[in-house]
């Protein structure tokens, strides 16, 4: 064993075991947590707006503080932009992580110097819980890709602005700076696929052991080392490729087709990073769901995802949670952000320790009929048909067709992959069988012949692609949306 082994597998147990402790009594630590917060905040100009001197506990938090979302937290972030001060945290951020979000428009995050530690130790310790369990640690010997956002940043107020990846960059451990790929003048690269090019060039003869992305980049990297290297597959060109770490998207319906272009499955780790704060990630290799984190000194909240377009939302923090229930996650956090609803949808899987995992976003569904068909639905169905018929998916998205030339009205399920002509029909259906059962309101209106079966749609391999480039939204975080209440999303990749 080599020295830098036999030290990470110290490390690892030594974060594990702080990280259990924690969890063995989380209800009393997150209210810790809060009170530390807004104590710590309290003579900002948030903190006087909303009383936080008399805020002694988390019924009196719920009272003096409404939920806010990015655009009742904008005036707030406005004074930030405008050079101001102790506003939403004392003092003022160290970065903006600037995010166009999946479903609005532009945004400014604000990160401090208390919150960027946790982004960094989040990630270091979901590699730790993997070392502990597994003993595995022959990744570290390699080289490693770790997949961020340009690291050049513009100043906004004269405070560093970039997206998150990108800010992370200035942040990773001396020790991995020497594995780490890609180079900095690759990441530094603007145009997406000229990056991945180069991504390639860097690595095809390179000893890679770990890979990072999100998985629509995963296999866009993949596939191009394939072309330009002419190798079988992804194990015969890295034969010591042992782990990937991935977050953003829905692993599932990727698995399949990742696993081939590989040439065999290997492990694989979970992670839930967000501008607003490091969540949650995968603690063990055979559990479901991810570690909910509690040290990123965030106060996480919850909202039956039922009640969150209500006036007045029933609040719980973990004290309270039930396990399989859909939740809207609500944060606060040490970079400033107060009862913030992110818009992601999350379940408990596990009450000891706290698991989560992602289950949808807020205004991720379709319910143009009354079906409430929400993206978990829709990924385990195409998930079922994906294992079942064998079959490789790039990338798919879900839209109504409310006026159809003829006919009932439908859901359209717009696919890039491939799929046989002949087993187009009986993979339509078995996908719709799917999905009424797990959602009865979809089944009672195709019962009733409100609406008729789903309908696939195929397109070609790299629509979902060139329309992202077009938007100027090709790579880096940024997501298709698997599911929307409206056509905008169906009809512009109909039109191109």
């Amino acid at each position: 064993m080599s020295i830098k082994s036999f030290i990470a597998k110290i490390w690892a147990a030594q974060a594990v075991k702080q990280t259990l402790r924690l969890q063995k009594n989380a209800a009393q630590h997150q209210l810790n947590v809060l009170n530390k917060l807004v104590q710590t905040a309290k003579h900002t100009r948030f903190g006087s707006m909303h009383h936080f001197d008399k805020i002694t506990d988390y019924d009196a938090y719920k009272k003096q503080v409404p939920l806010f979302t990015y655009e009742k937290l904008a005036p707030f972030i406005k004074e930030i932009l405008a050079g101001k001060a102790d506003i939403l945290w004392k003092g003022k951020p160290i970065y903006f992580a600037k995010t166009s979000g999946t479903t609005s428009g532009e945004k400014y995050i604000p990160i401090t110097k208390a919150s960027i530690h946790h982004h960094i130790v989040a990630a270091r310790n979901a590699l730790f819980f993997y070392i502990y369990e597994t003993g595995n640690t022959s990744f570290i010997k390699g080289k490693m890709i770790f997949l961020q956002g340009s690291p050049v940043l513009e100043k906004k107020a004269n405070i560093n602005t970039g997206r998150l990846s990108g800010i992370v960059y200035h942040h990773v451990p001396t020790y991995l700076h020497q594995n780490r790929k890609p180079s900095y003048a690759t990441n530094c690269i603007d145009d997406w696929e000229q990056k991945v090019d180069a991504i390639v060039d860097e690595t095809k003869d390179e000893p890679m052991t770990l890979i990072s992305g999100i998985p629509p980049w995963l296999v866009m990297y993949f596939e191009k080392l394939l072309l330009r290297s002419g190798a079988k597959n992804i194990s015969t060109l890295f034969p010591d490729l042992s782990l990937l770490v991935y977050g953003g998207v829905n692993y599932l319906p990727y698995r399949q087709k990742i696993n081939d272009l590989i040439g065999k499955p290997i492990d694989s780790i979970e992670t839930y990073p967000a501008s607003e704060g490091f969540i949650a990630y995968q603690d063990q290799q055979e559990a479901s769901g991810m570690l909910l984190n509690l040290e990123a000194g965030i106060f996480y909240e919850f909202i039956e995802e039922k009640n969150i377009r209500t006036e007045n939302p029933v609040r719980q923090y973990i004290g309270s949670v039930e396990l399989h229930k859909n939740y809207a996650i609500v944060l606060t956090t040490n970079a400033g952000l107060w009862s913030y609803i992110i818009g992601d949808v999350v379940q408990f899987t596990s009450l000891n320790p706290f698991r989560i995992k992602v289950t949808g976003r807020i205004s991720q569904f379709i319910s143009a009929f009354g079906e409430h068909v929400i993206i978990e639905e829709i990924e385990y169905a195409m998930t079922q048909a994906i294992e079942k018929f064998n079959i490789h998916i790039k990338e798919f998205t879900v839209a109504p067709q409310v006026n159809p030339a003829q006919g009932l009205p439908y859901h359209e399920w717009l696919v890039a992959g491939a799929i046989p002509a002949d087993k187009l029909e009986e993979i339509a259906t078995y996908i719709d069988t799917c999905l009424q059962t797990k959602n009865t309101y979809y089944k009672d209106l195709i019962a009733g012949h409100v609406i008729r079966p789903l309908q696939l749609t195929i397109l070609p391999p790299d629509a979902f692609e060139k329309h992202l480039a077009k938007m100027g939204k090709l790579g880096g975080q940024n997501k298709v949306m698997r599911v929307r209440n409206d056509r905008q999303l169906a009809d512009a990749l109909l039109a191109s």
